[in-house]
């Protein structure tokens, strides 16, 4: 390489260097912060009996998950360390307008479902919740993965891997299904992160939730209908080595996540939806019909209805994904480069790092971006939490580690090749 060329080669690494240093989000507005979780108690005694029996240690807690619902924003806590007394909570959207920005979490259903009776050992209803979603029917739907102190040497279940369902008008329980063991999930090696709901107002009786399991690559299909569950496999599911490189924090991860972010599209004519799907540990995008994961029968001659949609480009390992059904829009997280991404499904385009779209990125206000949703408003929703931070060390608690942001679809697409 000539001299010359070596000048223009330094000249731009550090111009894009600049230009990723310099990155900010303007299209997302901040709606929520927090340098740490506080949660709701009957009194301010209580708070100190269950700081003293060590059922909240302040700093331990992290959100995962959230979902809106008219005027409340859910939001889910798993107990990836001890200290985290309810894993599945709410604040108010009232909130925003009174100008509170770090709202206490207000257990749901109730702190006795979410905190476990330590004189009898009783596990609570709800265990270790990732990730949760309403459907079209006013329902919460929520993943507990059954199992406390995630990631950490003391890592214990509790109860099997439950779908918990709540009726959000009254916010009453509807029902709960437990994972069969060996059929369903693998015991010490699967995990279920994320729950994403298939049903249409007009038929809330034939509901669908698909289960993607990250660490014994597979999805689990549980029909409404038939109160049962059955589980595909396919090595579209699995991590791809060659992308299980992670930064954060000018830190390095490896991880091997497979299966992880599902979105739906509109209802063809034929009743089904393509599934957009892809592993965490991977930057390719896949598809297949909704028609194939709800078969229970499904053979090998299926295999070949699970198509390779195209790849994102380098460090484009995304968490979750979400459609907005009137633009067709599906938003990515990205949690190697903290940002938010789009391409748009309508277009027909073919999907490369040519066409999707940069909807916001930061590296210090969008630090692992790790849930997104679109309520019924056509808002985005972007939840961002330093998760690698609480596994692998100890989050500082002088600055802002978790934030919320909110958007309509259209202001965060406009500008970018999703428009």
């Amino acid at each position: 390489m000539t001299s010359t060329r070596r000048l223009i080669f330094l000249f731009i690494s550090v111009l894009l260097y600049c230009m990723q240093v310099e990155a900010t989000n303007t299209r997302l507005e901040e709606v929520f912060n927090w340098k740490e979780l506080d949660f709701q108690f009957s009194n301010d005694e209580f708070r100190k009996s269950v700081i003293e029996t060590e059922q909240f240690i302040p700093g331990n807690a992290i959100i995962t998950g959230i979902e809106v619902y008219m005027d409340r924003l859910f939001i889910s806590v798993p107990r990836i360390k001890m200290g985290v007394p309810s894993t599945l909570n709410y604040v108010s959207l009232k909130d925003v307008e009174n100008g509170v920005s770090s709202p206490v979490l207000i257990p749901y259903p109730s702190l006795e479902d979410n905190l476990k009776d330590i004189q009898t050992s009783t596990p609570p209803l709800l265990v270790s919740v990732f990730r949760i979603t309403a459907d079209a029917c006013s329902r919460l739907w929520a993943i507990d993965t059954g199992v406390k102190n995630i990631f950490t040497d003391s890592q214990q279940r509790e109860i099997p891997p439950t779908i918990h369902v709540f009726d959000l008008k009254t916010d009453e329980l509807l029902f709960s299904y437990s994972l069969k063991q060996k059929t369903d999930y693998v015991e010490e090696v699967s995990l279920f992160p994320n729950i994403i709901v298939d049903v249409t107002s007009g038929n809330c009786d034939d509901a669908f939730a698909y289960l993607p399991d990250v660490g014994a690559p597979a999805i689990v299909v549980y029909s409404l209908k038939s109160n049962e569950t059955h589980r595909l496999t396919h090595n579209y599911f699995h991590f791809d080595p060659t992308a299980g490189d992670f930064y954060f924090l000018n830190k390095h991860y490896q991880w091997q996540d497979g299966l992880f972010g599902l979105a739906l599209s509109p209802i063809d004519k034929d009743n089904y939806r393509t599934v957009y799907f892809h592993p965490l540990a991977s930057t390719m995008e896949f598809t297949v019909s909704s028609r194939i994961l709800q078969n229970n029968t499904i053979s090998d001659k299926y295999l070949d209805s699970f198509r390779i949609l195209g790849d994102r480009g380098s460090n484009s390992q995304s968490s979750v994904s979400v459609l907005d059904e009137e633009t067709g829009i599906i938003f990515y997280t990205q949690v190697v480069k903290n940002a938010v991404i789009c391409w748009n499904s309508y277009k027909g385009e073919e999907y490369s790092p040519n066409t999707i779209g940069m909807v916001a990125d930061d590296p210090e206000t969008m630090a692992f971006p790790n849930d997104i949703k679109i309520d019924k408003e056509g808002n985005i929703w972007v939840l961002t939490d330093k998760l690698p931070e609480l596994i692998y060390s100890t989050p500082d608690l002088n600055v802002i580690n978790m934030r919320i942001y909110r958007a309509t679809v259209r202001e965060a697409i406009k500008g970018t090749i999703c428009d």
